[in-house]
């Protein structure tokens, strides 16, 4: 899978309210993918950072692309459990998120995730999910 063959995924199957997030592929394979959230006012809570409900849904969609590549073709993979822990205010020009699959099975993938300030490459989320796979 190269990073067009999963933006195409994703432009083409995922709400359009994640889409506004307006995330990029910077690369992936069955390892890893990792996706760029460029940071805009419209992504701010009170104080000028990031909100933790975008994080989450970077978070959610990164680590789905992952199993997605992990698969090697497209699921409608279904989140069943995501565990959020937030770390540090996240500010700057953009949040870089590099996801892995820990263990996929026939009815469940696991997944984990560190997302960082692109500017400083401070750590600020990391999150654990399971997806179910139809």
């Amino acid at each position: 899978m190269t990073p067009q063959s999963a933006q195409i995924i994703l432009d083409e199957n995922f709400a359009d309210w994640v889409k506004a997030l307006d995330l990029r592929i910077q690369a992936i394979d069955a390892d890893h993918a990792l996706i760029r959230m460029p940071l805009a006012d419209h992504l701010a809570r009170v104080g000028g950072i990031v909100s933790g409900q975008a994080l989450a849904a970077l978070a959610d969609t990164t680590m789905v692309l992952a199993a997605v590549a992990h698969a090697g073709e497209f699921k409608p993979f279904a989140t069943t459990d995501l565990h959020t822990q937030f770390l540090r205010p996240g500010v700057g020009t953009a949040i870089l998120c590099r996801a892995e699959v820990v263990r996929a099975g026939r009815a469940l993938v696991f997944a984990r995730c560190d997302m960082t300030e692109e500017d400083s490459g401070k750590k600020v989320a990391t999150a654990t999910a399971t997806f179910y796979a139809p």
